[in-house]
């Protein structure tokens, strides 16, 4: 479980995050979504710890983060952070940063091979696992980040735009159904931001918006969809009660004329 309680995040200029109190419960995949700059990213970096709010605290199952050094330790061989601009070896080959990753997290040896190389396999990287990763694409980068995510078999995955960054549809499609089984199989808990509407329907059992630092919108997906009346649509529900102005926007654009 992880318990957010009365956290505050500002960079000295304005606040960014302001008194944030949520749980989220095991085994549930929940969507961040919201304006750009609005503390999505923020949010995820203090639930991985990344940063230390100036108010309030996050517990992961019972632990609060930052408190130790054996504390952080503890959270950081369950949890796993995935940026959405990670840090990758470019001069090793993804067989050795994977494996690097996976004894990381001391992963048995045998199980570390065999879980490698079915992530290769996942994403289509199987004739790329011993280049060095300088050689990928940006999609494949991309790919090979995710798979390292992948491979600390953590039963928390904190993922900061996880089906952007040049994935393709085959690896947006793997990813899904990855996702999916972890929770249904692991009872892994699962958050992450995601920019696009369709992702969010189905991939995620509740969502979280942020706007202007707050959480301002809260719920299941099926609660917030009864609740605002909709065909089923979480594009439509985000139009109409969540980003109203985005329709005016649009309108007004095309009523100056457009060439």
């Amino acid at each position: 479980m992880i318990r957010v309680e009365n956290v505050t995040q500002h960079y000295s200029v304005r606040p960014v995050l302001t008194d944030i109190s949520l749980t989220i419960s095991k085994g549930i995949r929940t969507a961040v979504i919201g304006p750009n700059g609005m503390g999505k990213t923020t949010f995820l970096s203090v639930l991985a710890g990344v940063l230390s709010p100036q108010r309030g605290y996050v517990e992961i199952d019972g632990i609060r983060r930052r408190s130790s050094v054996e504390n952080e330790l503890a959270i950081r061989r369950k949890a796993v952070f995935l940026p959405d601009r990670c840090y990758l070896p470019k001069m090793r080959t993804g067989r050795e940063f994977l494996l690097g990753v996976g004894r990381l997290y001391q992963i048995d040896e045998l199980r570390l091979f065999d879980h490698a190389q079915r992530l290769f396999r996942l994403f289509n990287l199987t004739e790329l696992a011993d280049s060095p990763i300088s050689n990928y694409s940006a999609g494949q980068q991309k790919k090979i980040s995710l798979a390292s995510a992948l491979i600390t078999e953590a039963e928390i995955l904190l993922l900061d735009e996880p089906f952007s960054g040049g994935l393709d549809p085959a690896g947006i499609l793997a990813l899904r159904r990855v996702l999916a089984r972890m929770k249904e199989e692991r009872d892994c808990t699962i958050v992450f931001t995601a920019p696009v509407p369709e992702l969010v329907a189905e991939n995620a059992d509740r969502l979280l918006v942020i706007r202007d630092g707050r959480i301002a919108v809260d719920g299941t997906i099926e609660e917030l969809l009864a609740e605002a009346g909709t065909d089923g649509s979480v594009e439509q529900l985000l139009n109409e009660r969540i980003f109203p102005e985005s329709e005016q926007n649009v309108a007004e654009y095309f009523a100056g004329g457009v060439a």
